[in-house]
Formats: structure tokens, C-alpha cells, sequence
């Protein structure tokens, strides 16, 4: 069950990574929050 719980934040750091690789401005705003939204959902 943990492993379930732990999915989306790290759903969140890839899409928010990839996002990063081919940047646009509205993609920087989305991947920032997607990257901040993972890094404390596993910190929980």
C-alpha cells in the first residue's frame, strides 16, 4: 500500500523532469510545480 502512496509523487518528478527536457515557458511553470509537488510527497 505504501508503494501505491509513494506512485503519484514520483509520477510528479518524471513528468516534471521530462518536461524540463524540452522546455517551453508555460512548461518551466508546470515542471517546477510537478518537481515541488514529488520532492514533498516523498518527504511525507
Amino acid at each position: 500500500m505504501q508503494y501505491i502512496n509513494q506512485l503519484g509523487p514520483v509520477a510528479a518528478l518524471v513528468a516534471g523532469i521530462l518536461i524540463l527536457v524540452m522546455p517551453k515557458l508555460l512548461n518551466y511553470i508546470i515542471a517546477i510545480y510537478l518537481i515541488i509537488v514529488g520532492v514533498v510527497g516523498l518527504m511525507k
